[in-house]
């Protein structure tokens, strides 16, 4: 039977292939949030909060183009709805534990720490504290965000205006999107949800950017409903 330090460990280590990407993307992030001119505090105070890359580059990039904060807020809450599904699927591994327990067990969890815990606990179902690797790979990865958020802040104070690191944030979310090319009911939410924000550009509170991706989904599950796309 493995130990919690071991099980831990284990977290940690599965994790650290991941921070060559991580770590890139902190500083890129920190550099682009001085860049847009928003406050020291306010972009370190996203990666405590919200810590997320993608939820974070969302949050700041609508304040900067003037969306309200309801907007904004409520944006970050869509992207991150995919953590539901996160903690259904580990909730069976997390339901001895207390509920301010699994409270601070779900802050840890991201993409990449779901993707290597999930594995780990599926191979050891029945292994005493398996949930440790969760926290192990979440804290390794909380440490290299919060620290590579710090150094680009940093950097992002030197870097010349000319430089035009904005360009990054678009580059950041067709890096995203582009392996979902591939599936046609992705193309159709994208092409919808892109017409329906240049239709619905004017109405009040930049509230497009939230009802344009609805209309899209709702266009494509029609389609999916009623059988015209599979």
């Amino acid at each position: 039977m493995s130990s919690k330090l071991y099980i831990f460990k284990k977290g940690s280590s599965d994790i650290a292939p991941h921070l060559l990407s991580v770590i890139p993307f902190g500083i890129i992030f920190g550099a682009i949030g001085i860049e847009l001119g928003f406050n020291h505090y306010l972009i370190y105070g996203t990666s405590l909060i919200i810590f997320g890359g993608a939820s974070q580059i969302v949050f700041i990039q609508l304040l900067s183009g003037g969306a309200s904060s309801l907007i904004a807020i409520t944006s970050v809450g869509v992207v991150n709805s995919r953590h539901l599904l996160y903690g259904a699927v580990l909730s069976q591994y997390l339901e001895k534990l207390s509920l301010l327990k699994k409270l601070i067990y779900s802050y840890f969890i991201t993409d990449q720490g779901f993707a290597v815990s999930n594995i780990y606990l599926k191979e050891n179902k029945n292994q005493e504290f398996n949930y440790y690797h969760i926290i192990g790979a979440g804290i390794t990865l909380w440490i290299s965000w919060q620290i590579s958020t710090i150094l680009g802040i940093i950097l992002g104070s030197f870097i010349p205006d000319e430089l035009g690191l904005k360009f990054a944030i678009p580059l950041t979310f067709i890096a995203i999107i582009v392996q979902d090319l591939r599936k046609i009911d992705h193309v159709i939410v994208m092409l919808v949800s892109g017409v329906s924000a240049l239709i619905l550009y004017n109405i009040p509170f930049n509230s497009y950017i939230i009802v344009s991706p609805l209309i899209g989904l709702l266009f494509v599950s029609l389609f999916t409903k009623f059988k015209l796309i599979k």
